[in-house]
């Protein structure tokens, strides 16, 4: 782990958070202060062509502080079609990207990676935590067999394809210093114990793997505190928040976004102590996504009334430092 920390992020005076992809899409729903809906229609006429959903994430995530703006991708969906339409469907700049970051080696956050790095000319930096390209991965199912994840990311093909490597489990400053990639993040709280069935393949066993490549993306939001997004919060999002705050020494909690992965009866133990452990940390929104699961969005929704906000596919978070937003 890094020896040198907090490290500090530049506060950003806006900050957007777009849904690329997401496992849901809903055409109907509100917009708010907060949240722009994309239009059902335009010109008075209903749109011919949709946007879609797929059980990936993929979001486009721009800073914006002193006149200057940078935009990241984090993740990039499960396959090679819902990101590329989508994009073209919001308009998506992808010469724009200042930088790619992989939460981690699943394929449903990498299934897009090498169609964007074909769309580009120039080299972008790629951002993993080195066990991303473990392989063989699996996952045990009830009846004790086992299901082999696609490999997606391989070095030498990503290195073909124009993509800069920055392999680090320590913490990594992108965006001219806006973003922070927390690479690794530590696991301290007792009810968040992992994937249980998630299987690594090391020396010719079968292991659990603890899916030690999770990590998320950390800003500082003048006046209100830390952004943190998670791609599956692998290691806990209550873990990922607690080390969000080590590592940047700012201790307000101001969004948490992504995914939370407490899907399936194993989480469902853990399900209230997260729910409890989040509102201690309080934050002023939550939007719970992808791999989440309906339940525990449910359980949000109803613990945070006035913070939860329901993500859909092309819906985009603003969030500002002025003191009415």
């Amino acid at each position: 782990m890094h020896t040198h920390l907090p490290l500090a992020i530049k506060m950003s005076e806006r900050i957007e958070i777009q849904t690329l992809i997401d496992n849901y899409v809903d055409l109907l729903l509100p917009p708010s202060e907060t949240v722009s809906r994309p239009p059902l229609a335009i010109d008075g006429r209903i749109l011919d062509d949709t946007l879609l959903a797929e059980h990936g994430l993929s979001l486009l995530v721009t800073t914006h502080m002193n006149g200057q703006k940078h935009s990241i991708l984090f993740d990039t969906g499960y396959t090679h079609v819902g990101v590329p339409h989508n994009m073209a469907r919001l308009g998506v700049d992808i010469a724009a990207l200042e930088a790619i970051v992989i939460s981690h080696g699943h394929m449903d956050h990498t299934g897009a990676l090498g169609w964007i790095l074909d769309q580009r000319s120039a080299p972008i930096p790629l951002v993993v935590h080195p066990g991303a390209f473990a392989h063989p991965r699996y996952t045990r199912t009830p009846d004790g067999s086992k299901r082999l994840f696609p490999r997606t990311l391989v070095p030498e093909v990503l290195a073909e394809k124009n993509a800069t490597i920055v392999e680090s489990q320590n913490p990594v400053p992108i965006a001219d210093d806006s973003i922070l990639v927390t690479g690794e993040v530590e696991r301290n709280t007792p009810f968040e114990k992992g994937f249980p069935n998630a299987l690594i393949e090391k020396d010719g066993q079968l292991v659990q793997d603890p899916i030690v490549d999770d990590q998320a993306i950390v800003m500082n939001l003048k006046n209100k505190g830390l952004v943190v997004i998670s791609g599956c919060a692998h290691a806990g999002i209550i873990n990922t928040l607690h080390y969000a705050r080590k590592i940047s020494g700012e201790k307000r909690v101001y969004a948490v976004l992504g995914g939370f992965h407490l899907s399936g009866p194993f989480y469902q133990k853990a399900l209230q102590p997260t729910v409890r452990e989040m509102q201690q940390i309080d934050p002023a929104l939550v939007v719970p996504m992808h791999c989440t699961g309906w339940k525990a969005v449910t359980a949000f929704q109803e613990a945070f009334p006035e913070s939860f906000l329901l993500n859909s596919v092309g819906s985009k978070v603003t969030l500002t430092s002025a003191a009415d937003c």
